[in-house]
């Protein structure tokens, strides 16, 4: 992809790991620009945040569904997306399923940020599973998006202690730091060109193989 990762940001909520995108880019170490954010929730923190900062930032209806976007909406998400340059998506916090008109669309160009070391603990509230479960380790996993739920080939992991003391909002306040940090870098890999989906495994390539394939793709 010529010049800065043109992304597209979905939230649900606050947005935090919006933030930390929107940071990495200004400090110089993420090569991409947000270009819009949407929201499926009207009073999502995040959008306000977003406006502030200076991102198009927008909420469109969801259609008659609580879990997914209908066929329709999907449909106004990518005319809106596509409206606004868009490259890759996102998924920071977004709380609904996406299917085949935005994965076709978008096809390989979807991530998304999970606060469980998948494949286990998919779904919501990854940190409280781990807590019940007696795992001894948690942490967050960003990946790419398939028609699963959290089970799209996985591109980095950082893995966090679980304490003795640990409740469900200490451990998630460790894990967040650690996708603060993890998404950005992950996003800076696909924005150099370095990563290779190989069945169910990511390949990382170096900087000079990712450059000699752009040189000899001729449709980059």
């Amino acid at each position: 992809m010529a010049g800065p990762l043109a992304l597209g940001i979905l939230v649900s909520g606050r947005g935090s790991n919006m933030e930390a995108v929107l940071d990495a880019i200004g400090a110089g170490q993420l090569d991409a620009e947000v270009r819009v954010v949407l929201s499926d929730v009207e009073s999502a923190p995040a959008l306000r945040t977003a406006l502030s900062r200076g991102v198009p930032a927008l909420h469109i209806p969801t259609g008659k569904y609580r879990t997914r976007l209908s066929d329709e909406a999907e449909k106004e998400w990518v005319r809106v997306l596509r409206e606004h340059g868009v490259e890759v998506i996102a998924l920071a916090g977004f709380m609904r399923m996406i299917h085949e008109t935005i994965l076709s669309a978008f096809a390989g160009r979807i991530v998304n940020i999970h606060p469980a070391l998948l494949p286990a603990f998919p779904g919501l509230h990854g940190q409280r599973q781990a807590l019940d479960y007696g795992a001894k380790v948690a942490g967050c996993t960003v990946h790419f998006v398939n028609e699963g739920m959290d089970t799209g080939p996985i591109i980095g992991q950082r893995v966090v202690r679980v304490e003795a003391d640990d409740t469900e909002q200490s451990l998630s306040a460790r894990i967040l730091e650690q996708e603060h940090e993890l998404y950005p870098e992950c996003l800076q890999l696909l924005a150099e060109g370095r990563l290779r989906i190989d069945g169910r495994r990511v390949r990382i390539l170096s900087a000079q193989d990712a450059l000699r394939k752009e040189c000899n793709d001729p449709s980059g």
